[in-house]
């Protein structure tokens, strides 16, 4: 993704001509806890009604729904590093990934560009649950883990999302949320190609895009 001139000013850019389009690139963090909280709430309590497999328990649901949220640590890492910041070869290509987001680089402060908005995040959730389904209960043999590991997930990714709005507008000034702030802000201001994290450094420091002091 290259990168651009950040502008700091309150009108947000304008990415298509068309108000119907335009309006569907903007949206606030209060809609992604109303579409959201619901679906990880539907996917771990549907964990919780279903039949439980002969001598086993519900001992495995805090399990699979913490295995969730760790698998979304990774897949915002590898999204935000490979996808976001993949690097266009032409000027159509780097035309959509400026909309996906090139534009929040740009200008980083704009409160309604903060957040996925549901016209990206509801496919990639679909893929998400494909993927999980596919791990979890074929190739592992564990079907009753999709549910709560799919519930993780989304956790995981409200968690990400609500972060991230956060580090942008809130003063987080203790603690981790000091760290987390100061940490996506040096990748806006300072290291734009390393820093990918935002809810978590881990994968940073393991895959070795955490810049030294």
């Amino acid at each position: 993704m290259a990168h651009f001139p950040i502008d700091h000013s309150d009108v947000p850019i304008r990415l298509f001509k068309s108000d119907f389009l335009e309006f569907f690139t903007h949206i606030s963090p209060v809609a992604v806890v109303i579409i959201w909280v619901p679906v990880s709430l539907f996917f771990l309590l549907k964990g919780v009604v279903q039949p439980v497999q002969p001598n086993s328990s519900w001992g495995y649901l805090p399990i699979a729904f913490l295995t969730g949220a760790f698998l979304w640590t990774f897949a915002e890492y590898t999204l935000h590093r490979f996808l976001f910041h993949y690097q266009p070869k032409t000027p159509r290509a780097e035309r959509i990934f400026f909309l996906f987001h090139g534009v929040h680089h740009a200008q980083p402060q704009c409160k309604t560009r903060l957040v996925m908005p549901p016209v990206v995040s509801i496919p990639m959730a679909f893929m998400a649950y494909g993927l999980l389904y596919l791990l979890f209960g074929w190739i592992l043999r564990l079907p009753l883990w999709v549910g709560p590991v799919f519930s993780g997930f989304i956790a995981g990714y409200l968690f990400y999302d609500l972060t991230h709005y956060a580090t942008h507008h809130f003063p987080m000034r203790r603690g981790v949320w000091k760290y987390l702030k100061r940490y996506h802000m040096q990748h806006h201001y300072k290291t734009p190609n390393a820093r990918f994290g935002v809810s978590s450094p881990l994968w940073d420091l393991i895959f070795g895009t955490k810049p030294a002091p």
